[in-house]
């Protein structure tokens, strides 16, 4: 009774019988959906296999197949639907995807014209946000420099089936990238691909967001100025050394995959962290601003990129043998707790309603790009008026990210309850503490322990935060003539909104100062021992690691803008409730193609 209800419901389009092989199918098209139902010698229905008209990649005549190469054979009656088909990941929390086929016989020319026909009005109705025109950047050298292979081979065949043009560029120099898209017109693109790694992905993000404040007529230097956000989406096809950024907003690193996302339009929006030091052109960043342990592996592995991708392993290991720490003052703005907490055990799925709602606070009633400028700007106006927050001492790592920053090696990442886009940061500060303890902190990322459950490790959800030297490692930092950002007359720290503030002034409020006991003779010279594993001395401050480039300067400035950018990707999907999906559709003999 329930089935007969929804057929009369939905918008029927086209219902006929078709074959496949030698079984025949009682297929049927409606708004949403293209169902086929396998029907017995007795006109009895059998499992039915049902994809959304979104998922369907494209409807083709003859018998055709794309992967691993693409062949036609011509046939008057026969027309091949191609469509989204799902398969577990292995170890990976995020499903692949791949290109389901099926090929259907008609009866008649006449009845295959109208199938295809309709098929192709269906997914124009219904997909509006597909892309048709995409610029494309190939980094030949990244990873395994297979990202030519990668793009002609996976992904362009796939893009053709789709009727997306592309204008290919191979990029021969660093920074190529960014600049084509600060120069360069843009008109009629739908939306940019980088084939390649994060530091593509960096290179296209800069480029973009410059693009905009550009044209917006902002500086995006300032640090008071309100970012406005990128109308053009981004799509990853991974293709690197590292590729956190894609497996955190897909949930596999798998060329098909992203391809296939790019294809339909799916749209994830992304916030960004803008990081800033007065003498320096701004930063972005969207997994890792790291300070101490993270950034000094990043350092470590430039002396050693002709390993490859082991230059990260070995230069992890070099510098936790180390044992360095770096005195610090951190002062934070602190996100509303009763939106979301880094450790309330969720996880930012496709569909994430902590993302969902965050939208709709940070975008108020926008049906319009002037209406959507003032509602962020309303929103980051609210700034100024919270109390912001320090805390000082020594620190093995200070990190800022704004997303969990899975990947293959850490599937929950450095912090498995940050959103995509809800406008915040999670703020992680691992105090100096034992090795073995340290050591424990980093092992837990590779499972499902809690590696905030530790006495050294505190974290917080942030929308900006600050990193400054104390006085005493300041006179030292001047003494050796680095670069440690600026300050005022009275030696007041540079701060965002023009004002100057006394460390201790009435301000701020200092949640947490541990002063530091004095270290004796024999566990100085137990330090230099260990320094010695590595033979390098600790240096006195450390660099930041920004989504993989290093930044040649100690105090920084860092904001969250919510939702600044969009991906073509919708969130990592939740398994069980796929799973939770086609068992309800079966009991309706009706099963999602996955």
């Amino acid at each position: 009774m329930d089935i007969y209800r929804c057929r009369m419901d939905i918008d029927l389009r086209l219902e006929s019988s078709l074959w496949v092989g030698k079984r025949r199918y009682r297929a049927v098209l409606t708004g949403w959906y293209f169902n086929w139902t396998e029907v017995d010698k007795k006109n009895r229905d059998k499992k039915t296999i049902s994809v959304p008209v979104s998922e369907v990649i494209g409807v083709e005549e003859g018998q055709v197949e794309i992967l691993p190469r693409k062949s036609v054979e011509d046939a008057d009656k026969d027309f091949t639907v191609f469509y989204v088909k799902r398969s577990s990941s292995g170890g990976s929390y995020g499903l692949l995807w791949r290109l389901g086929r099926t090929q259907f016989s008609c009866p008649s020319r006449v009845l295959r014209d109208q199938w295809t026909t309709h098929l192709r009005t269906a997914l124009k109705t219904h997909s509006p946000l597909r892309p048709h025109r995409l610029l494309v950047f190939i980094n030949p050298y990244g990873g395994k420099k297979r990202g030519r292979k990668i793009y002609h081979s996976l992904v362009a065949p796939l893009f053709e089936l789709a009727g997306i043009s592309c204008h290919v560029v191979v990029t021969e120099r660093a920074n190529q990238a960014r600049d084509h898209l600060l120069k360069k017109d843009l008109t009629g693109f739908d939306g940019v691909v980088c084939v390649g790694g994060d530091g593509m992905f960096s290179e296209i993000l800069h480029g973009l967001i410059g693009r905009t404040q550009q044209e917006a007529g902002l500086s995006e230097n300032d640090t008071t100025v309100t970012l406005q956000p990128c109308h053009l989406h981004i799509g990853i096809i991974p293709a690197g050394s590292t590729d956190c950024v894609c497996f955190a907003t897909v949930g596999v690193n798998d060329p098909v995959t992203s391809a296939l996302h790019i294809v339909i339009g799916d749209s994830q929006p992304l916030d960004v962290c803008s990081v800033h030091h007065p003498s320096a052109p701004v930063h972005y960043s969207v997994s890792l601003v790291g300070y101490g342990f993270y950034g000094d592996v990043l350092a470590e592995s430039e002396r050693h990129r002709w390993m490859g991708p082991l230059r990260y392993d070995y230069s992890g290991a070099m510098v936790y043998l180390s044992n360095r720490s770096y005195a610090g003052i951190v002062q934070y703005l602190p996100a509303d707790p009763l939106l979301s907490s880094p450790r309330d055990n969720t996880r930012c799925l496709s569909g994430c309603s902590v993302c969902s709602r965050s939208t709709e606070r940070l975008f108020p009633h926008s049906t319009d790009s002037a209406s959507l400028y003032d509602s962020r700007l309303s929103q980051f106006s609210h700034d100024s008026e919270g109390e912001w927050l320090s805390v000082e001492g020594r620190f093995r790592c200070v990190s800022l990210t704004c997303m969990s920053s899975s990947c293959p090696r850490s599937p929950l990442g450095l912090s498995p309850s940050a959103h995509l886009a809800d406008g915040t940061g999670d703020l992680i500060l691992v105090r100096d503490t034992h090795p073995l303890g340290f050591l424990k902190f980093l092992h837990r990322h590779t499972g499902t322990q809690d590696q905030f459950d530790l006495p050294f490790v505190e974290v917080h959800r942030v929308k900006a935060f600050r990193f400054s030297l104390p006085p005493d490692e300041e006179d030292d930092d001047e003494g050796r003539g680095m670069d440690r950002g600026a300050n005022d007359e009275q030696g007041n720290p540079y701060m965002p909104d023009g004002e100057t503030k006394s460390r201790n002034g009435s301000q701020q409020q200092l949640t947490e100062r541990r002063e530091e006991p004095d270290i004796t003779t024999a566990k100085k010279r137990k330090k230099s021992f260990l320094c010695c594993l590595c033979a390098s001395k600790t240096p006195p401050v450390s660099v930041w690691n920004c989504d993989g480039e290093i930044l040649p300067f100690t105090e920084i400035l860092c904001r969250v803008h919510g939702q600044l950018v969009h991906l073509y990707a919708r969130g990592i999907e939740d398994r069980a409730a796929i799973q939770d999906c086609r068992e309800r559709d079966s009991e309706r003999r009706c099963v999602l193609h996955n």
